[in-house]
């Protein structure tokens, strides 16, 4: 690691100030990504904590480890069943990895180039929420989904989501969820309908295969047993298929800190509570679909979502609760959470206002009466 740092201190004049100059971004986040920042505050009093942004990043990254791993496991398991192949653990492990791959290869060098690109322009340093970002993209989309359509997905995401608005900590609505609207909205035949992500032809594309949620649309209600839902041996995203492997990252999220407990269990209870009023039990709706993993890793986004604590409750609750409203309601639209927490994005400083707002008439109230 010594010498890698001798490297990059011996190249830095040269994009700082030299010839590459224009290129002083890419470098900078390149560095930043390999060691931690040299910068320092120069004047004034600051609040000073060990946990920045780049840990925040990389705790949510760890977090997201077991649902991705077992997304790659999941698409080579569907395969096999699907066409009855015999295959082993590891095989099944290399054909899904085979298959995520590309798309990692392709969420990262689009976002990141776009995010260089305008910190570039804007003579800012590169962040390192998209690291993120590029990390979930991939596992709320289909896995056959075409390459060049994933690349406009991310280009849209990453401009008009988030540096439209100025950039990281800046957007109203979660990037991630942005680049799914768009393939949703754009182009539909990828994104909805009964067959669902898994296969085309076996050892070259993935297989379609039907969905808790478009089965139960469907009327077929007893399609999947609950073992095979919470485990997440079923077709559907990558990444959310296994609610086990989202709880194992919201422990995490919630043991760090970085998430938020608040956002997660009243998200929760509006599932329950309109999960009432469907055909199937009521928490079954939260081993079904996006549901727990946009829990877990959308709605806890600090940037779209509430910032006080009792407006987390209000929001999380309100996520929850339209999410299976619109799957019971609208047959058409199996899936729900990503409306659902995009809708609530949009409404979450409001809540935010309306309480701050009802503290302050608290307050006033009580020094009067003082």
């Amino acid at each position: 690691m010594n010498a890698l740092r001798n490297l990059l201190e011996k190249m830095e004049p040269t994009f700082k100030e030299g010839r590459l100059k224009a290129f002083w971004s890419f470098f900078e986040a390149m560095e930043t990504f390999a060691f931690v920042p040299k910068t320092v505050t120069a004047r004034g009093s600051h609040v000073r904590d060990s946990v920045d942004l780049k840990r925040t990043m990389t705790t949510v990254m760890v977090a997201l480890l077991p649902a991705i791993l077992f997304g790659i496991y999941n698409i080579g398991y569907q395969t096999s069943a699907a066409y009855a192949y015999d295959w082993g653990f590891w095989k099944m492990v290399w054909f899904g990895f085979l298959k995520i791959l590309p798309m990692y290869i392709v969420s990262y060098v689009v976002g990141l180039f776009f995010e260089c690109m305008f910190a570039q322009i804007r003579g800012e340093e590169v962040n390192e929420g998209y690291f993120v970002t590029g990390l979930i993209i991939p596992l709320i989309m289909p896995v056959n989904v075409p390459l060049w359509v994933l690349a406009l997905a991310v280009a849209f995401a990453v401009i008009v989501g988030k540096e439209v608005f100025g950039g990281t900590g800046m957007n109203i609505w979660n990037p991630a969820l942005i680049a799914r609207a768009f393939l949703f909205f754009s182009y539909p035949k990828v994104m909805s309908g009964d067959a669902v992500w898994v296969a085309h032809k076996a050892g070259v594309d993935a297989i379609s295969g039907a969905t808790p949620l478009s089965e139960v649309a469907a009327g077929n209600l007893d399609h999947y047993s609950v073992a095979d839902m919470f485990f997440g041996f079923i077709p559907g995203s990558i990444g959310e298929t296994s609610t086990l492997a989202i709880l194992i990252g919201a422990f995490v999220l919630i043991y760090t800190g970085v998430g938020s407990w608040k956002v997660m269990l009243s998200c929760v209870a509006g599932g329950l509570l309109v999960g009432l009023l469907g055909d199937v039990p009521c928490w079954h709706q939260l081993i079904m679909g996006g549901f727990a993993f946009g829990c877990v890793f959308m709605a806890t986004d600090p940037v779209t979502g509430c910032q006080t604590e009792c407006g987390k409750w209000v929001y999380g609750f309100l996520i929850g609760a339209f999410a299976v409203c619109l799957r019971i309601f609208n047959p058409g639209y199996p899936e729900g959470m990503m409306l659902a927490i995009l809708l609530m994005n949009t409404f979450a400083p409001l809540i935010d206002h309306i309480v701050v707002g009802r503290n302050i008439k608290k307050r006033l109230k009580r020094a009067q009466t003082v």
